[in-house]
């Protein structure tokens, strides 16, 4: 397991993950419009029930999210080179909701042609084209090299968000799947981040629209990803959303910080016993 959890009693580490893989399945699926609070999210992800008046699909998403954070942690115990496999499978975790459309692979790569568009500083609404499905194979090749190279040693601090930063980045470039791309890029991503023994870095909810900003600008700058390309040119605009990621960390890093709290407590408790 990650470094963040040593030294710390089982159960005040079993509560430190719950509250990480709760807040991570929270934000993760809000920001892809899901309507469950935190401590509903929690219920559900906990004991299982369902939350009146709330979708089906919305108790599926954190439930599918929860499960594919079980897999991010076995992969970071695995201690082996990410494939492709891994990736699908995570993606069958993410991708709940029953499609029966060999267009749209649940497990695989997008057959279909998918993109976005965002209003400009100038009020002009703009389509993003994301990578063609044809080239998909091979620009995952290449960022599978990326995640696969930052993760054979342990990062600093800096280092573990610059790689996180990079990953998730290109991963929503390339938008590889026909859903579920924003999930899978916000977990792909740290698993650098938590092979080098930090906490994962969670984007805030309240921090939506900024966040999704960040990323079109910079997709719209650049344009179309091809395969054999650079997976990210004009590396330079990628400073203000490293700043939004450290800032958006601070969330993780607070609760491993109160459960060392608890930990500190309980020791000194025992001192004076």
């Amino acid at each position: 397991m990650p470094h963040f959890l040593n030294g710390l009693d089982h159960d005040i580490r079993d509560a430190l993950i719950a509250r990480l893989r709760n807040l991570w399945t929270h934000t993760s699926t809000a920001i892809e419009g899901n309507t469950l609070t935190l401590g509903e999210t929690a219920f559900v992800i906990e004991e299982g029930l369902t939350i009146s008046g709330k979708p089906l699909k919305d108790h599926q998403e954190v439930v599918g999210h929860a499960r594919a954070i079980d897999l991010i942690y076995e992969l970071v115990r695995r201690n082996a080179a990410i494939t492709e496999e891994d990736l699908f499978a995570l993606h069958r975790a993410v991708q709940t909701e029953s499609v029966v459309d060999i267009m749209r692979p649940v497990g695989a790569w997008k057959k279909e042609p998918n993109g976005t568009y965002f209003v400009t500083d100038d009020e002009k609404q703009v389509f993003i084209e994301y990578a063609a499905p044809e080239e998909v194979p091979g620009l995952m090749t290449q960022w599978l090299a990326l995640l696969n190279s930052s993760s054979t040693e342990t990062l600093d601090q800096d280092q573990a968000l610059q790689a996180c930063v990079a990953l998730h980045v290109s991963f929503v470039r390339i938008h590889p799947f026909f859903d579920g791309n924003g999930r899978m890029a916000r977990l792909a991503a740290n698993l650098p981040v938590l092979k080098s023994g930090f906490p994962p870095i969670i984007i805030p909810k309240e921090k939506r629209r900024e966040y999704i900003r960040f990323l079109a600008e910079y997709e719209f700058a650049v344009g179309q990803a091809k395969a054999g390309g650079p997976l990210l040119p004009e590396e330079n605009r990628l400073k203000g959303f490293a700043a939004f990621c450290g800032e958006s960390w601070q969330q993780s890093m607070e609760l491993v910080e109160q459960a060392r709290g608890e930990q500190g407590k309980r020791l000194g408790l025992y001192e004076e016993l």
